[in-house]
Formats: structure tokens, C-alpha cells, sequence
């Protein structure tokens, strides 16, 4: 008997089952999402490719580049929760369309921004909007597709994933060199996209609304918010706005430490919580949790700066950076598709994760060894081993948990999985950013003097402007700062292959979320 008789075999079909939805009225459903998800990573790509010349446009330091990146995780870590709690209680096409227009409000004030201070809090409103569409796009897969079905879609994602991924930097490169335009459009090009998405929504997902008059644990959301929040700002300033042992890092600690301790519980004694803290006594949701922290942390933390990398120590212009991050958008599609389909064939999922994983870790690995002379090939051979096994465990990690739940606990289970992977890329980050500001700095004082850096962090130097001695040296210095990132990353990735060893493999559901809630709720 094959794993999807033995799975069918196991699994009752309700008689009122909500309508079956066909493959062709799935792809209709999915475009005004898949638009919107489009935009969230177009936004972010632009962005990372165009930050070099933004903040030294804006007179940032290193430091600001930092928190430009990690103010708006910061701000799509911390409603995570909250958008998938309101997606288990209202209406999932009204939330998409909320989130979305935040992130039009967003990017229209960071395309305006006159100053680094307006562009922070432009980001804060593009995160929240991102942490809608990012919790709630799979939210709303799982409840048209079943977990056995969603491997054939993960090609639609990942195409949308990779034509995103692969135009931001090439777009985002050239408006930034092209005089008429600039930086600012970076910001503007994805509001038409974004009310297309919002419109498009509208005529095509159609969604039972499963109205519960329940009240929205809004305590427990801000006490998750302020001591995620608290940690995160200390990992950012810590190292260089004050040391790691002083009494401020004890404050900080002590204070995010304990509004988190508060915040569990007040969960535990929640009606609705927002993070249920039942669904940690599932193994499978608990292991997917922490390896998708560990993935975030070390993807994020370890990628985010490769842009720079790219442009400042390997000289390139903007649109070249955006060529070179190719190979690794190529090894996401590629192994995303492939396992996915794989995955729906044959349903079985467990060694995508192991080898995914594995492939991550020595990825960042070989990263570690880059410097200012590093060849373009040697570059994209490593990228494409990151991007491989990244493209393995995203996606699949979600997969597996959303597969182990109950239907009623989709919205939580799938929001708590991307919660803890934005918090992990939100303090790799902040913290990996933190190293290589240091790092940066000391090199800087180690070859220019304590009077380079004015007694904070270095600026971000435009490459452009320098003569020829002193761009050697800066080259020198950020191919230097950045391998040393990916030193960090690689051992925290490696713990995510400890992690997904454990997890169970246990047979793929055949029903949708919308079949398994109405037989969940007539049992």
C-alpha cells in the first residue's frame, strides 16, 4: 500500500465538506496572493541592494545600515503572532488587504524620507505589512491545499519567490544609477503593485469566514511585542553604543526577559492566546521551531550584507550586485521546486530537511572564506550551495508542522513557525550586524586612527569618492569583516541539522484546512 492509501485510509472525508477547490480555481485564488508576496520580497531585495548608496546618501553610519534592515524585521517578527491569531478569528482576504495597504503607507513615507529618522519609521510600517503577508500567505494555502497537494503549488511560490528575488536587485541597481530616478524609486515601484494585489484579492480568494465571538488576547500580544522588541534593540546597540557587560546590557536583558516570562504567563492562562502554548507539546512543531529560528538567524543574519560585501569591498556598481546575488536565487527556485514536487509524489518530506540543512551549513561555511579577491565563480558556486539548501528546509519546515496541527490551530501553528524565523533573522541581524560594525570599526582605527571614526562607528563610505589608496584599504576592510560574519553563521546553522535529525516523519494529510475544521468541528 502506498504512503497516500495508507494516509487516505486513516482520514475520514466529512460529508459537508466545504467545496473541493480545482487546480485551475487554486492558481486564480493564488494570484492576487502570490502578487502580494511578489511585492513584500521585491520591496526587500530592492532595498538591501540599494542600502549602500541610501545611507551614505542620508549620512548614515554603519550602525544605521544595520537598523534600516533591522527595524523592519523587528516590526514583522513582533506582529507575526498577531496576524495569525486574527487569521484563525476573521477574515483572511480583509487581513492580506490590510497588511497590504500598511506596506503602500510605508513605502510611499520611506520614498519621501528627508532623513535617516523618517526612513526608520517608514521601515517600521513596511514590517508590519510584511509580517501579514508573510504569515498569512501560507495560512491561506493551507486552508485551499491539502499538506499531500501543497508540494505541486511550491513551484508557483518559488517562481514568484525567484522572479522577485532575481528582479529586485536588478531593478532596485538600476534605478539607484540612474541620475533621473535614484534610490527613492526603490520605494515607489511597489505601491501600483501593491493596489493590484489589493484589487485582484478581492475578485478572486474566496474564503469561508469562520466568525467566533471570541476577544483577541491583546495583553499577552504586547508583552510578546515589548520583550521581543527589548531584545532586539540591545542585540543592535550592544558592542558599540555600550559594552556587552555594562549595566545597560543588564537592563535591557533583565527587562526583555522579563516582559517574555509575563507574556507566557499570561498565555497559559489566556481563552484565546496568541501563541497557544499547547501546540509546543507537539514534537514536530517544537523541532521546526527552533530549526527555523537557527535558519533565520543564519540566512539573514549572514546574507543581508552580502550586497555591501559586493559593492564596497569587490567594488561593483549596483546593478552588477544585483547579478551577482543570481546564483543563489537559482539554487532557492530550483531546490524548492524540485522537492516540493518530489515531496507530493512520493510523500515523503523528513530527507529534504536533513539534506537541506546540511548543504545550508556548509554553504555559509565556504562563505567564511571569501575576501576582497575572491573570484565571481568560487562566489556563485557558494551562493548556489546556500541557496540549495535554504530552498530545501523554508518551505518544508512549514510543511511539516502544518501537517501535525489541528485545523482550528493552522493560523497559530503557521504564524508561530514564521514568527520564530523572522525573530532569528531579526537578531542575526542585529547581532551579525553588530560584529561586522566592530569589526568595521577596529579595522578602520587599526589603519586610519581613533579620529576616523569620530569615537562611534564608522560610516558607510561611498567607493566612488575615495582615491585609489584608501579604497584599497576599505576593501580590504569590509572583504575582511564580512567573511568573519559568515564564520559566526555557519556553526549556528549546523545546529538546525541537530534539530530536524529528531523531527518525526509522519504521513501527509489529503485534506485541505477548511475539510479537516468542519470534521474537527462536528467530532
Amino acid at each position: 500500500m502506498t504512503v497516500a492509501a495508507k494516509t487516505a485510509a486513516h482520514e475520514e472525508v466529512p460529508a459537508e465538506q466545504p467545496q473541493r477547490m480545482s487546480h485551475g480555481e487554486v492558481i486564480q485564488a493564488l494570484s492576487g496572493l502570490m502578487l502580494g508576496v511578489f511585492v513584500s520580497i521585491l520591496a526587500s531585495t530592492i532595498v538591501s541592494n540599494a542600502l549602500p548608496r541610501i545611507v551614505a546618501d542620508l549620512g548614515g553610519t554603519q550602525s544605521v545600515y544595520t537598523w534600516v534592515v533591522t527595524i523592519e524585521l523587528l516590526a514583522m517578527t513582533a506582529t507575526v503572532p498577531l496576524w495569525g491569531k486574527m487569521a484563525d478569528l476573521y477574515s483572511k482576504k480583509l487581513l492580506i488587504q490590510l497588511s497590504l495597504g500598511l506596506f503602500v503607507v510605508g513605502s510611499l513615507v520611506a520614498g519621501f524620507a528627508p532623513n535617516v529618522t523618517v526612513l526608520l519609521a517608514s521601515r517600521v510600517a513596511q514590517g508590519v505589512g510584511a509580517g501579514g503577508l508573510g504569515a498569512l500567505a501560507m495560512i491561506v494555502m493551507a486552508a485551499m491545499i491539502p499538506p499531500r497537494e501543497l508540494g505541486r503549488y511550491s513551484g508557483v511560490f518559488g517562481a514568484v519567490f525567484a522572479a522577485a528575488t532575481i528582479a529586485g536587485p536588478l531593478i532596485g541597481g538600476v534605478l539607484v544609477d540612474t541620475s533621473w530616478l535614484g534610490w527613492r524609486w526603490c520605494f515607489f515601484i511597489g505601491v501600483p503593485f501593491s493596489l493590484a494585489a489589493i484589487v485582484l484579492l478581492q475578485k478572486t480568494l474566496h474564503l469561508p469566514v469562520v466568525r467566533r465571538t471570541v476577544r483577541i488576547d491583546w495583553l499577552g500580544a504586547l508583552l510578546i511585542m515589548g520583550g521581543v522588541c527589548t531584545l532586539l534593540v540591545w542585540s543592535s546597540l550592544a558592542g558599540h553604543r555600550f559594552a556587552w557587560g555594562s549595566w545597560q546590557t543588564g537592563a535591557f536583558v533583565c527587562g526583555g526577559v522579563l516582559l517574555l516570562a509575563l507574556a507566557v504567563w499570561n498565555e497559559s492562562r489566556a481563552a484565546e492566546p496568541i501563541i497557544p502554548l499547547s501546540i509546543f507539546r507537539n514534537r514536530t512543531v517544537t523541532l521546526a521551531v527552533v530549526a527555523s529560528t537557527l535558519v533565520g538567524v543564519a540566512m539573514f543574519g549572514g546574507t543581508v550584507f552580502l550586497s555591501q560585501y559586493f559593492q564596497v569591498a569587490l567594488g561593483k556598481s549596483p546593478t552588477v550586485a544585483g547579478l551577482m546575488s543570481l546564483p543563489m536565487i537559482f539554487g532557492v527556485l530550483v531546490s524548492s521546486t524540485v522537492a516540493g514536487q518530489l515531496i507530493t509524489r512520493f510523500g515523503r518530506w523528513k530527507a529534504y530537511l536533513v539534506v537541506g540543512s546540511v548543504v545550508m551549513t556548509g554553504g555559509l561555511a565556504l562563505l567564511s572564506t571569501i575576501d576582497e579577491e575572491t573570484s565571481a565563480v568560487l562566489l556563485g558556486a557558494y551562493m548556489a550551495l546556500l541557496g540549495i539548501g535554504v530552498g530545501m528546509l523554508m518551505q518544508n519546515l512549514v510543511l511539516a508542522a502544518q501537517n501535525d496541527v489541528p485545523a482550528a490551530k493552522l493560523g497559530a501553528a503557521t504564524s508561530t513557525l514564521t514568527f520564530f524565523r523572522s525573530m532569528g533573522g531579526a537578531i542575526g541581524v542585529s547581532a551579525l550586524g553588530a560584529v561586522l560594525t566592530n569589526r568595521v570599526t577596529s579595522l578602520y582605527v587599526d589603519h586610519f586612527g581613533a579620529a576616523s571614526t569620530g569615537g562611534g562607528s564608522a560610516k558607510v563610505p561611498d567607493p566612488q569618492s575615495l582615491p585609489a589608496p584608501a579604497l584599497a584599504v576599505i576593501r580590504d576592510i569590509y572583504g575582511t569583516a564580512t567573511s568573519d560574519l559568515f564564520l559566526v553563521a555557519a556553526p549556528i546553522a549546523f545546529l538546525s541539522v541537530l534539530a530536524v535529525v529528531f523531527i518525526k516523519e509522519k504521513p501527509l494529510s489529503t485534506l485541505t484546512g477548511d475539510e479537516r475544521r468542519a470534521l474537527e468541528d462536528r467530532s
